[in-house]
C-alpha cells in the first residue's frame, strides 16, 4: 500500500500568495489544502489531519496568531508563520504562542521550499526516533522516546521546538550552545533566521519548567555566548 503524500494546510487570504506557494508544494509531491482565512483554517483542521500548517498572520475574520493559539492547544503539528517585514512584534508573539518557525515577507520560493522541507523532515525524524532512555535531573523528567516532560510531578505541554531545544541541551549537560548551533540543531540551519528566535523559546521553556524563571535551575544563560543545561557542577 502506497504511503500517502504529506499533507500541508496553507492559510492566506491573498489568492496570489496561495497560488505562488501551492504550486511548488504540489510540484514537490505534497498534498496542499487551502484555507482563505482563520475560521476556514480551523474548520479544515477539524476535518482532517495535517503534517504541517503554513499560516499567514494578517487575515480577516480570525488572524493567524489566534489560529496558531487554537491549533497549538489541540495539536503539536509544525506551524510556519508568514509575517510582513514590519511585523516584528508578530514574530515574537507567534513564537510564544507555539509557532515553530516564521518566514518574513517578501521571501523567495526557494527559501520557502527549504523551510517546508526542513520542518517536515524534523517532524518525520522525531516520529522515527525511539529507544532513548529518559533523563532525570532534580524534579525534571524528560522521556525522548515518548516526548513527555514532567516537572515536580506534573506533565508539561511543550511545543515541538521547545521539546527539541530542551532534549538537545539536556542530552549534553554543561555544554554551552550558541544560538546559531541551536538553530542548526533544531531548525536544520541558521540561514534566514533571527538568533533571537532561540531566546523566545528559551524564555518560554523557563516559564514552563522553572520555579522562578529569573533564577533558573535547569536552563542557564552564558552571557555573550548562548545557553547551557544544568550539570553536576551546579549542585
Amino acid at each position: 500500500m502506497a504511503e500517502r503524500a504529506q499533507r500541508i494546510l496553507l492559510v492566506d487570504d491573498e489568492e496570489s500568495i496561495r497560488t505562488l506557494l501551492s504550486y511548488p508544494l504540489r510540484k514537490d509531491g505534497y498534498e496542499v489544502v487551502i484555507a482563505q482565512d482563520g475560521l476556514e483554517a480551523l474548520d479544515r483542521f477539524r476535518q482532517t489531519s495535517f503534517d504541517l500548517v503554513v499560516l499567514d498572520v494578517m487575515m480577516p475574520r480570525l488572524d493567524g496568531l489566534e489560529v496558531c493559539r487554537q491549533l497549538r492547544a489541540r495539536s503539536t503539528v509544525p506551524i510556519i508563520m508568514l509575517t510582513a517585514k514590519t511585523e516584528e512584534v508578530d514574530k515574537v508573539v507567534g513564537l510564544e504562542l507555539g509557532a515553530d518557525d516564521y518566514i518574513t515577507k517578501p521571501f523567495s520560493v526557494r527559501e520557502f521550499r527549504s523551510r517546508v522541507k526542513a520542518a517536515l523532515r524534523r517532524a518525520s525524524m522525531t516520529r522515527d526516533e525511539g529507544g532513548e532512555a529518559p533523563l532525570e535531573v532534580l524534579d525534571l523528567r524528560i522521556d525522548p522516546a515518548k516526548r513527555l516532560v514532567r516537572v515536580r510531578g506534573d506533565d508539561v505541554a511543550l511545543t515541538f521546538v521547545e521539546f527539541e531545544l530542551l532534549a538537545a541541551m539536556a542530552g549534553t549537560p554543561g555544554r554551552v550552545w550558541t544560538r546559531e548551533q541551536l538553530l542548526t540543531r533544531v531548525w536544520g540551519d541558521s540561514s534566514y533566521r533571527d538568533p533571537r528566535t532561540v531566546d523566545v523559546h528559551i524564555r518560554h521553556l523557563r516559564e514552563k519548567l522553572e520555579r522562578d524563571a529569573r533564577d533558573p535551575e535547569y536552563l542557564f544563560t552564558v552571557r555573550g555566548v548562548g545557553y547551557r543545561f544544568r550539570d553536576a557542577d551546579d549542585a
